[in-house]
C-alpha cells in the first residue's frame, strides 16, 4: 500500500464507509468516477470499518475506534475525527466526497477554488444564505480546523443535542465558511428535478458545468436512475415523482 511523502504531488480525495448502508461497490464506483475526472496524480483514501470488497487503487485506512455515545455509531457526527490535529499520515488539502453522490466533471477546480480558505463546502441547498454547508462535498487542510474537534470531543452528546446535524455544528463552530460555486455542486432533487408538475413529463437535465450531484434523502442514486421515488404516504406520490434518468448510469460506474 502506498504512503504519502513530503511534498507529495498527488491530490488526495477521501471517503468514509461505516456500517452497512453502502457496500464496497459504492467505494469502487467513487474511485473510478474520481479517476476519470482528474488530470492530476490522485491519492484516493477510504476510511472504513470493513475493507471487504474494496478494490485495487483505493488506499484503505481504519475508522478510529468507536468511543462515542451509541446513538452516534452510524450518525454523520462520527466523522468529526477528520478535524483532529493529525489524520493518519495524510497532510495538506483533502477533498471529502460522500459515497451517495455522482462525480460528473473534473474535480480539479474543487482543489483550486479559493485556495486561501480554511474550509470550502457546498452551500446547503435548503438553507441558502444561512452560512450552512452541505458536507457531501468539502475541502479542508489537515490539522487546521482543530477547534471543531476541540469543541466536539469533551461532550459529543451535548453537541448532537444542541445542533440539528453535523454540518450545522461544523459551520457554526467555524463561524465563516467558503462555498463552492453553486453550478459545480448540485443536489439531484433540489437542483435538477423539474418543478411540479413538469417533473411528470420532463427528465432531469445535467448541466455542463456540474462537477458533483448529491442524492440526499430519497431517491437514492439507483432509484433515481430507474425513475423511482419511494414514499411512505401514498398521497406524497402526487408531488414526489421523477422520470427515469439515463445519464445517472453513464456516470455511476
Amino acid at each position: 500500500m502506498t504512503q504519502s511523502q513530503p511534498n507529495d504531488p498527488r491530490q488526495t480525495v477521501i471517503c468514509l464507509k461505516w456500517g452497512d448502508r453502502y457496500g464496497p461497490e459504492y467505494v469502487n464506483r467513487m474511485y473510478r468516477m474520481v479517476s476519470r475526472n482528474t488530470a492530476r496524480p490522485l491519492r484516493f483514501v477510504c476510511f472504513t470499518d470493513d475493507p471487504t470488497g474494496i478494490g485495487e487503487g483505493v488506499e484503505v485506512k481504519p475508522m478510529p475506534p468507536f468511543d462515542l455515545p451509541e446513538r452516534m455509531r452510524f450518525h454523520p457526527f462520527r466523522r468529526m475525527f477528520l478535524f483532529q490535529e493529525t489524520l493518519d499520515d495524510l497532510t495538506g488539502p483533502l477533498l471529502h466526497l460522500d459515497l451517495d453522490l455522482l462525480v460528473t466533471g473534473s474535480i480539479d477546480p474543487l482543489f483550486d477554488h479559493k485556495p486561501e480558505a480554511r474550509f470550502v463546502v457546498a452551500e446547503n441547498w435548503t438553507q441558502k444564505g444561512q452560512g450552512i454547508g452541505n458536507m457531501s462535498v468539502f475541502r479542508f487542510n489537515v490539522g487546521e480546523l482543530t477547534e471543531v474537534w476541540d469543541r466536539f470531543r469533551p461532550d459529543p452528546g451535548a453537541m448532537m443535542d444542541l445542533y440539528r446535524n453535523s454540518q450545522t455544528f461544523v459551520c457554526r463552530t467555524l463561524g465563516e465558511v467558503a462555498f463552492f460555486p453553486g453550478a459545480w455542486v448540485l443536489s439531484f432533487k433540489h437542483s435538477l428535478v423539474p418543478p411540479w408538475p413538469l417533473r411528470f413529463f420532463q427528465t432531469p437535465r445535467l448541466p455542463e458545468d456540474a462537477i458533483t450531484v448529491a442524492f440526499t434523502g430519497k431517491p437514492d442514486i439507483d432509484e433515481a436512475a430507474r425513475g423511482e421515488w419511494p414514499v411512505r404516504a401514498a398521497w406524497k406520490k402526487l408531488y414526489k415523482h421523477v422520470r427515469p434518468t439515463p445519464w445517472i448510469a453513464e456516470h455511476w460506474r
